[in-house]
């Protein structure tokens, strides 16, 4: 009888083991599946909070199809209430999108047909919403009645927009006009343009134009060498890199600079003797920055670039490139030299410099770039308004202040002088980039902010093929400086 007992015992242990052992399998597979589960949650919040609106808008979506079939598409508005986009009523009675200002705001309202370009497909989810009062929504959907989609106001400012394209005139570049303190841009013209009430019927030959590129934002998507103004970089590295001797700087500018059997020439082949690292900025001396160039560090520069978003994509709604700067230590002379004063591999959108021009008036933070204000339902009962937003600090804010110092020293002596003693005050950079093969055509560059002791306005211009920056683009930065501070 015990030797019965003692079998039964021996035979619940294994029992015991088994069941422990297929709990334990259990528990794994619980813990898998707690898991997946887990991670499809991060993906969902991911998705709602991050990919959801580019999914809606994109041109792929039928989504968009039927939500046209029961909103009216909302309007677009200036920063003071001009109609900038709406729906209307061809002469045929069929319902089209109409632009009352034509090329004006082509690139920044943009279109909303062929996949929509600017705000148009920024703000296309919110412009096939409707948020109605919900009585009159219902009783519209009950009678099989569109609702009126909600409206857009940007932060254009047509002033300031007009101002930009009558300056730019036939030239082909852009213009940026930016808040440094909220990121507001009060204005963006990129040329050649075109009107966007015909773009349907001139689809074909918009889109295969590649010589002009009509359809290409310049202002955000263009990329071009910076040329000297890019040297504000080089500067900012140079400071870092000398914080304590850097007003001892001395160079003796004979017109070139000569280092193993690389020149660089100054512009012009100007000749300007002893300088300073200020004289040097001022007067925008290839041969110093070259110079300079040579002896900064290729790692310490490289880090610089990075952490002033270069080889990144800018945090803005509409379609961007990246800025380019690939200088390492398996470059050649020749490359570190010309990458000093922005030519060689060194690439830049005018976006990109506007917001490192924004950031230096803005003590070191840049504030994220924004082109809509508000939303509203179409009765203008506010759904929701945007808030600036700080992107980060790029630099300290004593380097900021030492580079608006300099930058204020280029129009007071140097290649600015054409933007001194206004009834405002300016600090700028001015550029001249080559490009090409034909020795001489260059870009002209200008960058800078008004009333330097609390900088309010940006601007920054790109005019392809024009020649010198203090000739053509400083005058037509003026043009918009006076626009924004005439009554």
């Amino acid at each position: 009888m015990g030797k019965k007992i003692k079998n039964n015992l021996k035979l619940s242990r294994r029992e015991k083991r088994k069941l422990h052992k297929k709990n334990h399998e259990l528990y794994v597979v619980m813990y898998l599946i707690f898991m997946t589960f887990f991670i499809f949650l991060i993906y969902f919040a991911h998705f709602v909070a991050v990919d959801a609106k580019d999914q809606i808008n994109s041109s792929y979506n039928m989504r968009q199809q039927n939500l046209a079939k029961l909103i009216i598409r909302g309007k677009i508005y200036s920063n003071r209430g001009e109609i900038l986009a709406e729906q209307a009523l061809d002469k045929n009675g069929n319902e089209v999108r109409y632009y009352p200002y034509h090329e004006l705001f082509c690139h920044a309202v943009g279109i909303s047909s062929h996949g929509g370009i600017g705000v148009e497909k920024s703000g296309n989810i919110t412009l096939l919403t409707s948020d109605s009062p919900p009585a009159e929504k219902l009783e519209k959907e009950m009678y099989g009645v569109r609702n009126y989609g909600d409206d857009i106001y940007t932060t254009f400012d047509m002033k300031l927009q007009k101002a930009a394209s009558d300056a730019l005139g036939v030239y082909k570049g852009a213009i940026i006009a930016m808040e440094p303190k909220t990121g507001r841009i009060l204005a963006m013209v990129s040329r050649p343009d075109f009107d966007p009430n015909t773009v349907s019927e001139n689809w074909a030959l918009l889109s295969q134009d590649n010589a002009r590129s009509p359809l290409l934002n310049r202002a955000t998507q263009g990329l071009y060498p910076p040329g000297s103004t890019f040297k504000i970089v080089t500067l900012l590295q140079y400071l870092r890199e000398h914080n304590e001797d850097y007003k001892d700087y001395r160079y003796n500018c004979k017109g070139h600079f000569d280092l193993e059997d690389v020149r660089i020439d100054c512009y012009h082949g100007s000749v300007h003797g002893r300088v300073d690292l200020r004289s040097s900025f001022a007067k925008s001396c290839n041969s110093s920055f070259a110079y300079m160039g040579s002896i900064l560090s290729i790692n310490r520069f490289h880090k610089t670039c990075e952490g002033l978003l270069f080889n990144k994509n800018l945090p803005l709604d509409l379609p961007t490139s990246k800025s380019s700067y690939t200088l390492s230590n398996d470059s050649d002379t020749e490359e570190r030299l010309q990458s000093a004063i922005g030519q060689g591999k060194v690439l830049m959108t005018p976006m990109h410099l506007c917001m490192l021009t924004s950031c230096i008036a803005n003590d070191g933070i840049l504030m994220v770039p924004y082109e809509i204000d508000k939303y509203t339902n179409y009765l203008g009962a506010v759904i929701s308004e945007t808030e600036p937003k700080k992107y980060g600090r790029l630099m300290s804010e004593e380097e900021a202040a030492r580079l608006k110092d300099y930058m204020a020293e280029v129009v007071k002596t140097g290649t600015g002088k054409k933007l001194n003693g206004l009834n405002y005050t300016v600090a700028g950079k001015t550029g001249s980039a080559e490009y090409g093969s034909v020795k001489g055509d260059s870009h002209a560059w200008f960058t800078g902010f008004s009333n330097i002791e609390d900088p309010e306005l940006v601007v920054t211009i790109i005019m392809e093929g024009a020649g010198s920056g203090g000739d053509y683009a400083v005058p037509m930065a003026k043009r918009v400086f006076d626009a924004y501070y005439s009554s």
